[in-house]
């Protein structure tokens, strides 16, 4: 892999594993020998906090990263886990559609930035949970979008309106931007409603949606107040070993080798 690979994860609709996904993908990828960088582009910070980056260590942050001179390297700062870096949030980034709204090519402010990005780095998105313009930055920024799609009534529906929001970035403003995968969370194999959910979402969309499911885990929603991804905080979880999987099946699509590999 000669340059970056930039995945934004995406969905409008919140709390369906999106953070999580993004944390625990991040440190798979990282573990497993990948250069990886995490841009937490949510103003709540929670991708920050779950990788137990505290308010008063985030020096420079996103907003800096869009608002101001700051280059890649000066805002990406180290984790516990080695080959992984974030460039954290805080609640500076929520005026951002405000003030960048005036801004010159204030779509393109991210793309520019993760440019400077070394070669062969994967860069993550965490995006906020709705379609303005920081996530339409992330996208026009992008290789391709991950969504994280929870296995619930209504969620195809909420599909439609994002894939529609890819099509529009494809035309205006980042016509290579491609979808990367459907991942299904907070599955429950005892709930008919999860499986029909997954049924109905395989026989929509067929192999963008990736074979791996996400369970509901009750470690899964314990590591962030730990901060930490489940894959450390808990290896031995069903959930741990699902986002494990999940980040092999991830990297295939990208085609990338392991650094240590």
């Amino acid at each position: 892999m000669s340059e970056s690979s930039i995945v934004a994860i995406a969905n409008q609709k919140g709390g369906v594993g999106k953070t999580t996904t993004a944390i625990n993908l991040g440190a798979a990828l990282a573990i497993s020998g990948h250069k990886t960088i995490l841009i937490d582009l949510d103003p709540q910070g929670n991708a920050s906090t779950g990788l137990g980056i505290e308010a008063d260590q985030r020096k420079r942050t996103v907003y800096d990263l869009l608002a101001g001179p700051e280059t890649l390297q000066d805002c990406a700062q180290p984790t516990s886990i080695k080959n992984l870096l974030i460039v954290p949030a805080t609640s500076d980034l929520s005026s951002a559609d405000v003030e960048l709204a005036q801004a010159e090519n204030r779509t393109r402010l991210l793309r520019q930035k993760l440019s400077q990005a070394e070669a062969g780095t994967i860069i993550l998105i965490d995006c906020p949970p709705a379609l303005g313009l920081l996530t339409l930055n992330a996208m026009v920024a992008s290789d391709a979008v991950l969504v994280p799609l929870q296995a619930e009534f209504y969620a195809l529906e909420g599909l439609s309106q994002l894939l529609t929001t890819v099509k529009h970035v494809r035309q205006t403003g980042n016509p290579n931007l491609r979808i990367n995968g459907i991942l299904l969370t907070m599955s429950d194999n005892r709930n008919n409603l999860s499986q029909q959910v997954e049924a109905d979402a395989r026989a929509t969309l067929g192999d963008l949606v990736f074979p791996t499911v996400i369970p509901r885990n009750v470690r899964v929603s314990e590591a962030p107040s730990h901060s930490k991804p489940v894959i450390l905080y808990d290896p031995s979880s069903k959930g741990s070993a699902a986002y494990e999987q999940f980040a092999k099946e991830f990297a295939q699509r990208l085609k990338l080798v392991p650094e240590n590999a």
